[in-house]
């Protein structure tokens, strides 16, 4: 996606000297509808690593229609605005489940073994982005993204990791047409890619002095329509 990306912005580099006006300067509101790829990949730590297996690494991946609502003002060849998904929108396709099972000799002569259910899963919220677009018909775009990453894990040791805000860049081109009578549309091609995601367990594992602790990785690509009315 991201050479399709880069093929988009330089046809629209070469286009800006050929397309026509859009439209006249002022105020667009709208509403879009994306189809999205996320993506995440992490590690997982737990304790102090010290011992091998110790620290999981894994994937996970979504598709998802995703609605939202934009404003922009419009000066010659460059638009500035803000895009705002008023829904959620989960991280992965499934709820990951994994069983670990904890043997221990601590303070007793008897061996005492411990299973353990951990599910985990993860949806982002309240996605913001603000952004400017460079050109008339065809368009050059890139921005700057905010996100709340919520996660939704059921640990059998008790634990829970908490949610945490993201930032990311935004690039990508598009086309915008219409603009006559007031309407217009927009179809563009995006790709943003977000800070590094750190969170520490609440609680640690019996027996475990350091708490958990996970990195992880988040990107989404969308391909957008969006219907806007200009002022």
């Amino acid at each position: 996606m991201r050479k399709i990306l880069i093929g988009l912005s330089a046809g629209a580099a070469l286009l800006f000297g050929t397309a026509s006006t859009f439209a006249a300067d002022g105020f667009g509101v709208g509403v879009a509808l994306s189809a999205a790829s996320i993506n995440a990949s992490g590690t997982e730590t737990e304790g102090t690593a010290t011992a091998a297996g110790e620290t999981n690494s894994g994937s996970a991946s979504n598709r998802a229609l995703i609605g939202s609502v934009f404003a922009e003002y419009t000066k010659g060849l460059f638009t500035v605005g803000i895009d705002y998904v008023p829904f959620d929108a989960d991280v992965s396709n499934a709820t990951h489940t994994r069983t670990d099972v904890e043997t221990s000799v601590t303070d007793t002569a008897a061996e005492t073994t411990t299973s353990r259910t951990q599910t985990a899963a993860a949806e982002i919220t309240g996605h913001t982005t603000a952004y400017i677009e460079v050109g008339n018909n065809v368009y050059l775009k890139a921005g700057y993204a905010q996100v709340t990453v919520n996660t939704q894990e059921s640990l059998g040791t008790g634990s829970s990791y908490g949610n945490a805000d993201l930032n990311g860049t935004l690039v990508g081109a598009g086309f915008r047409g219409g603009g006559d009578s007031g309407l217009y549309y927009k179809l563009e091609g995006t790709y943003t890619d977000y800070d590094t995601l750190n969170l520490t367990s609440t609680v640690a594992r019996t027996g475990v002095t350091t708490n958990n602790k996970i990195s992880a990785d988040l990107d989404v690509t969308q391909v957008k329509l969006g219907l806007g009315y200009r002022f």
